[in-house]
């Protein structure tokens, strides 16, 4: 598979670097430029729940976000992928983030499972610990089939292999404690800010995130298909709550990364 002997190639090149750089110290780190990415939109609707859709709330949500953070971290340069309801590709949210040069990207989607499971989690680019990280990573990525010609642009990438997948693992490795870093205040603020229940910071393979060249999270707020989460997430409440934790994590990722 040519996605494949592509993706080995250049992981063992992004290993070796990591192992080079980080003794040389030149992962020096500062946060001035990050970018919103709220998942799906247009005639990608991601998940769905009774009477909400997840491209909606994602982009509300990150609208909420940038407007804490202006307010939070005024220096900060703030950009989105989308502030309407458009669809975007995947591969050109990652290369706008990468364009920018911008020092952090963090995606915002919601979940969708059985009725009965709920709560948030955040992502960082890494192995498919669980089953149900690679299912999560699978269902994001389906993405890209509603994008024309996405073999030929993903290199053959299969979004229904699971081996394909799995070797995204190492291309964040050298911005992974940075990652790591975020997703676990995300979770914190989400717990004691927004009074959520957390599954956790998790790692799986997920397109939107390899292809950047900066740390980044991929967020999920909650499952949709879940009939109080799918209120509360759907509410102006809700959504404002979500967008305060999730802005008060970027504000402490900033101080801890910025200071002196």
């Amino acid at each position: 598979m040519p996605f494949l002997k592509a993706l080995r190639f250049l992981a063992l090149v992004v290993v070796f670097w990591g192992t080079l750089v980080q003794p040389l110290g030149l992962k020096a780190y500062r946060l001035h430029r990050i970018v919103l990415d709220a998942g799906h939109g247009g005639h990608d609707s991601g998940c769905r729940g009774k009477g909400s859709l997840e491209k909606l709330v994602t982009l509300q949500v990150a609208k909420l976000v940038a407007e804490h953070l202006k307010t939070l971290v005024p220096e900060l340069s703030i950009h989105f992928t989308r502030k309407d309801d458009r669809f975007v590709e995947l591969h050109e949210r990652a290369a706008f983030a990468n364009r920018l040069n911008a020092d952090l990207f963090v995606s915002v989607h919601c979940n969708s499972g059985g009725s009965q499971a709920y709560g948030t989690e955040t992502f960082t680019q890494g192995l498919h610990v669980t089953g149900a990280n690679l299912n999560v990573a699978k269902r994001e990525n389906s993405a890209i089939l509603l994008e024309s010609d996405y073999l030929t642009r993903y290199d053959g990438f299969d979004p229904n292999d699971p081996t394909a997948h799995i070797i995204f693992e190492l291309f964040q490795s050298a911005y992974r404690s940075q990652s790591l870093q975020l997703a676990q205040l995300i979770e914190e603020k989400f717990t004691r800010k927004a009074g959520r229940h957390s599954r956790g910071v998790k790692q799986a393979g997920f397109l939107v995130l390899y292809r950047t060249t900066m740390p980044a999270v991929l967020i999920e707020t909650g499952f949709l298909t879940h009939a109080q989460e799918e209120k509360f997430m759907s509410s102006a409440h809700g959504q404002q709550i979500l967008a305060e934790a999730i802005a008060e994590a970027i504000a402490r990722y900033h101080h801890l990364n910025n200071e002196p």
